[in-house]
């Protein structure tokens, strides 16, 4: 792993999740100081901040609401940011003709409105130089008649803004990209995948044989954000096992 980060400040939102936590550690093994975002689970982000030492805060914000995203901004504001992890989401079905507005509405406030005001937010005070990696999912580059169009488009969406930002925001010297991985076993894909014919449906999708890790996104994460991929902006990088090639 790259240990080029030291003293570098590091926001990973959702941090409490699969992925979050992964890349909350990792980014702690590469000696960044690490802010962990949580929305509701308290218990977890404090023991994740125990775990990973006193180089690390925890900060609570519901960001499906923006003046949520803009007192978190705010309480940041003395804390310039060299990283952003924009990991936070859902993961819902919206099958055409039975899903309600609220559900499109979450998975849009929490999947694509969240990222981009949280990111319009922080712009100001993230260091020149900075990173940026958004976590997509291969789901945005497939189609598929499983009912998660909306999810789908979302994180289509995020590869768009990533691209953009990238070009948006060079004249500073940050760097925009997206890890976007393949099937993962967490809390969240836990009842999805007991299903074991979606499950090996799933399996024969990846090439390796077998699902990606959380570790393995969190490893493409640090890569991202450290020096070895100084001269990368605008990618989106599959962590997938060869799901997309």
């Amino acid at each position: 792993m790259p240990t080029d980060l030291h003293g570098q400040t590091a926001l990973i939102t959702g941090a409490t999740g699969g992925i979050g936590r992964a890349v909350a550690l990792a980014l702690s093994k590469s000696e960044a100081n690490v802010v962990l975002h949580y929305r509701k689970n308290q218990e977890a982000a404090q023991r994740l901040a125990d775990e990973l030492g006193c180089n690390t805060r925890i900060v609570q914000a519901d960001l499906r609401v923006l003046s949520e995203i803009e007192r978190l901004a705010a309480d940041l504001k003395n804390s310039p940011l060299d990283i952003l992890v924009n990991n936070a989401g859902v993961w819902r079905a919206t099958p055409l003709g039975t899903t309600e507005a609220a559900v499109t509405n979450e998975i849009i406030d929490a999947n694509l409105r969240s990222v981009f005001w949280l990111t319009q937010c922080l712009v100001p005070q993230l260091s020149d130089g900075a990173r940026i990696v958004n976590v997509s999912s291969v789901a945005a580059q497939t189609a598929s008649a499983s009912g998660r169009s909306l999810y789908r488009a979302t994180k289509a969406a995020i590869d768009s803004l990533t691209r953009n930002w990238a070009l948006e925001l060079a004249p500073r010297g940050i760097r925009v990209n997206a890890v976007a991985p393949g099937m993962i076993e967490t809390a969240m894909t836990e009842e999805h995948l007991a299903d074991e014919a979606t499950r090996q449906r799933l399996l024969a999708r990846h090439p390796l044989g077998r699902f990606t890790t959380a570790e393995e996104v969190a490893d493409a994460v640090v890569f991202l954000c450290s020096d070895q991929s100084r001269h990368i902006s605008g990618q989106i990088l599959n962590v997938s096992g060869g799901f997309v090639v």
